[in-house]
Parts: structure tokens; C-alpha cells; sequence
């Protein structure tokens, strides 16, 4: 079989080679799936440079969610059944950017009917992440505002369209104007393009002066630091990730004087810790999509031979929605 391997760390388009491999066998509590479609995460990109918080030893193949068919059932897996239809993530250091590859079954879900191949191998992560960072780690409620940072890539998105359902107003952050549309289709009731537009005089004028009652930063740098200018009292500030390359530091004399809460949230950490969580999130986030409130864009459908460029493009700030890679496709 064909898959993606990365044998020192660097950038995607210079580390990663396809490359022919035997196909995995199951061990005790996996399974083995034929790759539908797998999504490209801003993980895979930290992946190859050496640079996320897992790093599986040398070589292995990146991509941390899929879709795919189970093929083969390990000893210990009993709610698990050849033929089925899955989503959810892959074992490293075998990842999804491959034609078959081995699942956790305790991270593996049945595939919402009401989505395609490739709009369910980008659905888990994303839509769990911001599950729990809305409902879990802000408590968000009907009326209150909500702000979405990067609110046309993939994790923003699906905060954007699970805060509508919720009931918040949702103000939109992008960078460019080619990605206002996106943000705006995908359900923000506001967009701010930080690019022409100061988010601070926006929310305060949205809001009457009282600010964004949650805000989701997946971005971290300055737009952590433009957030604490905006939140309300008594809001919550959920930190996400940082896509944006830097770490904010915090002014705790800040948070307190404006009586706002930070709050983290790594979602793999439920994923370990509180699987029943996570199931019943699944639950919840399947009726969404079978209702047709929570849909991810993918913006682009890659075949397996051009994985390594869209990680690139993914790298490099590039892309918009979603990118997911079919062995199938090509």
C-alpha cells in the first residue's frame, strides 16, 4: 500500500515521501480501516516539523483523522464491525495519510449518514474541539456574543456554526477579504477582516460597549492580546492553539481588574480521560449534522499524491476551510 512517510522533521513539501509499506495488522483494541478520505490538521504540520506535544518515533505517517471502512477487528474490540463506516483518529505513528491504517477503537465513531467522505474525515476534531470548548470550558448560553478568531479555517468554523446553534451572536474573525464570505456562509452574523478592520472597535460597537461574553482563539499572538480589549465582564477567553507562532504572556492584573476568565482547552486530554464525554458529544454533533447545523466547508478534495503540498499550503496560511486527501481521488 501507498502511504506518507516522515523520516526527519522539517517542513511538509521537504520531510514528507510517498512511499510503498505493508499493510498494518491489528493489535489488541484496534482496527484496521481502508482510507475514505483523511483530513489535513494544523497537528500534521506541527507533526512534521517536531514540534507538537505527541512525537512518535521516526518514521511514521502523519494524519490524525480519518475516514475510512474497518477491514479488520483486534482482540478486546467488541462495539466495532468490519464493513462499518468510521470517523475519528488514527493510532501513530500510523496516520490517515495512507490507503489503510489503524484506529484507537476507543476513538473511533460511526460516520454521520448525512455527510460525505471527506466533510466526515474533517468533522471529529474540530467539531469536538469546539464542543467542549464552548459548552465544556465557557459554558456558553442563548444571548450571549461570542467571537471566533481564524473564523474561516477549519477549527474556527465549526465554533462559528456551533455558537449560532447555541444561540450567541457570532462575530467572525479573518484575515483577508477572500475569506469574509467564507465566514459569513459559514454562519457568523458579523465578519471583521483584521486586515482593514480594528476587532476591538467592532465588538465594542456590535455590543453596545460591552464586549464579547466568549471569546475562541485558536490563534493566540495578537489576537490573544486585541481579545483582552474586547471581552466583557465576567467573560471567558478559551485558548485553543496557536496557529499564529506565538505565545501570548498573559497579564493576570489584567484579567483580574476586568474580572474575565482564561481558560485551556486540549481536547485530546478528554479524548483520554472522559471517553463517555466524548461520545456523548458525538451524539449530539451527529444530530447537528444530520440537521444540517453543523456542516464543515471543505475547500479542497487533494489526491494522496498531492498530500504533502496542501500540508504545505496549510503551513504556509493558505488555504480556506478545510483540506482532505482521498486515496481514492486520482
Amino acid at each position: 500500500m501507498r502511504a506518507w512517510q516522515v523520516r526527519e522533521t522539517g517542513e511538509p513539501n521537504r520531510v514528507l515521501q510517498l512511499v510503498d509499506t505493508p499493510q498494518p495488522e491489528p493489535s489488541w483494541g484496534t482496527v484496521v480501516v481502508r482510507v475514505r478520505a483523511a483530513a489535513v490538521n494544523f497537528a500534521d504540520v506541527l507533526l512534521c516539523q517536531g514540534r507538537y506535544q505527541v512525537r512518535p518515533p521516526l518514521p511514521f505517517t502523519p494524519g490524525v483523522e480519518l475516514c475510512g471502512d474497518v477491514v479488520a477487528v483486534g482482540e478486546g474490540v467488541t462495539d466495532r464491525r468490519v464493513g462499518e463506516r468510521v470517523i475519528g483518529l488514527a493510532a501513530l505513528p500510523r496516520g490517515g495519510l495512507a490507503e489503510y491504517t489503524v484506529m484507537e477503537a476507543a476513538t473511533v465513531f460511526p460516520a454521520p449518514d448525512s455527510l460525505d467522505d471527506e466533510e466526515a474525515a474533517v468533522f471529529f476534531i474540530g467539531y469536538q474541539t469546539g464542543w467542549f470548548g464552548l459548552h465544556h470550558r465557557a459554558t456558553i448560553q442563548p444571548g450571549d456574543v461570542l467571537l471566533v478568531h481564524a473564523a474561516a479555517g477549519g477549527v474556527g468554523s465549526a465554533a462559528v456554526q456551533l455558537g449560532r446553534a447555541a444561540g450567541a451572536t457570532v462575530i467572525g474573525v479573518v484575515g483577508n477579504e477572500r475569506k469574509v464570505e467564507v465566514a459569513r456562509a459559514m454562519g457568523a452574523h458579523v465578519v471583521v477582516n483584521r486586515a482593514r478592520e480594528d476587532l476591538v472597535d467592532v465588538v465594542k460597537d456590535v455590543t453596545g460597549g460591552h464586549g464579547a461574553n466568549v471569546v475562541y482563539d485558536p490563534v493566540g499572538g495578537d489576537s490573544y492580546q486585541r481579545s483582552t480589549k474586547c471581552v466583557a465582564f465576567e467573560g471567558r477567553i478559551v485558548v485553543v492553539g496557536f496557529a499564529g507562532g506565538t505565545i501570548p504572556q498573559p497579564a493576570l492584573n489584567h484579567a483580574l481588574l476586568k474580572n474575565y476568565s482564561i481558560v485551556g482547552l486540549h481536547w485530546g486530554l478528554y479524548a483520554r480521560r472522559d471517553r463517555e464525554a466524548v461520545a456523548q458529544a458525538h451524539s449530539q454533533l451527529t444530530r447537528l449534522a444530520n440537521e444540517g447545523i453543523a456542516r464543515p466547508r471543505v475547500g479542497e478534495r487533494l489526491p494522496l499524491s498531492e498530500a504533502a503540498a496542501g500540508l504545505q499550503r496549510l503551513a504556509e496560511g493558505n488555504t480556506v476551510g478545510r483540506l482532505a486527501v482521498s486515496p481514492g481521488l486520482g
